[in-house]
């Protein structure tokens, strides 16, 4: 297939090129500089985009990085913008050129914080905070591309030692001070690194995955299991709790992310076959530490 790849440059999108490209697609990057390679072309996420003629598949993972600064009224603007223009920018170029799909990056923010409900891809969503606002606004930017498919993942926690929020967390551990957020019940959403690369390869090649596909572990883990799953295999101590008061006053709004409760099941991948490699939190943090 021939397929575009938008934010190609990040922590999962320069492993999504190698991966799709590993299994025989021809991939081009959309990069906002001038091109210093092969197999890349220049846009502007605001303009019109010409996609390359015979294009298949147009993957959007375009967004700055919800947790890489503290919430400001720009930073938020940032986050928002950097989503939802460059979409909406995709999804007329899509629908105009008669692309026959677009896969869209989302989140988890969509459901809310839901306690101990089983979150299914049909599962409703929610608004009235600002990602979950977010969520609405980017997947509706994406689904504008009809008549095309349009598939939207929404990704839990990708788990890998590279980046993401686990970088951070493995520094913390090892220094000692890692533990379980508050009471630790909250539901945490999470996926390997690689089974998230093979699930957008599934994705892709399945014809019924169409609108929102949860793309999360199959055995979900409260943040308690999570925290106890990395401590043991870094041989760090977890015992005290970090409580609520101390989260936000080092990263500020953004920790109301943090505790909410979001028990997600990947329904709509398992239904349609799609075999995971790292089913419990445990065997993706083993994972996401070796490779």
């Amino acid at each position: 297939m021939r397929i575009v790849v938008a934010g190609a440059s990040g922590f999962l999108g320069q492993p999504l090129v190698a991966h799709l490209r590993s299994a025989g697609h021809q991939v081009t990057q959309l990069v906002r500089r001038e091109p210093t390679r092969p197999g890349q072309v220049r846009w502007e996420p605001t303009r019109p985009v010409r996609l390359p003629d015979g294009t298949d598949v147009v993957v959007n993972l375009c967004g700055a990085g919800v947790g890489d600064h503290r919430w400001t009224k720009a930073y938020k603007d940032l986050i928002y913008s950097s989503r939802v223009v460059p979409t909406a920018t995709l999804a007329t170029a899509v629908r105009e050129q008669g692309v026959p799909l677009l896969v869209n990056a989302s989140g988890v923010a969509a459901y809310g914080d839901r306690g101990d409900e089983v979150l299914t891809d049909g599962s409703p969503t929610v608004t009235g905070d600002f990602l979950a606002d977010l969520s609405v606004d980017w997947e509706g930017a994406a689904m504008a591309a009809a008549p095309a498919r349009v598939a939207i993942l929404r990704t839990g926690l990708p788990l890998h030692r590279s980046g993401g929020l686990l970088k951070p967390l493995l520094l913390a551990f090892k220094l000692g001070v890692g533990g379980k957020l508050g009471s630790g019940r909250q539901w945490l959403p999470w996926v390997s690194r690689a089974d998230w690369l093979r699930a957008v390869g599934h994705v892709i090649a399945t014809e019924e995955l169409t609108g929102p596909v949860n793309m999360a572990g199959p055995e979900a883990a409260t943040n308690a299991e999570f925290t106890e799953a990395l401590g043991g295999l870094l041989h760090r101590p977890t015992i005290m709790p970090i409580p609520e008061f101390g989260v936000r006053l080092l990263i500020g709004e953004f920790a109301n992310e943090a505790f909410k409760s979001i028990r997600l099941v990947p329904a709509a991948l398992e239904r349609t076959g799609f075999d995971f490699q790292h089913r419990t939190v445990r065997e993706g943090l083993v994972a996401a530490l070796r490779d």
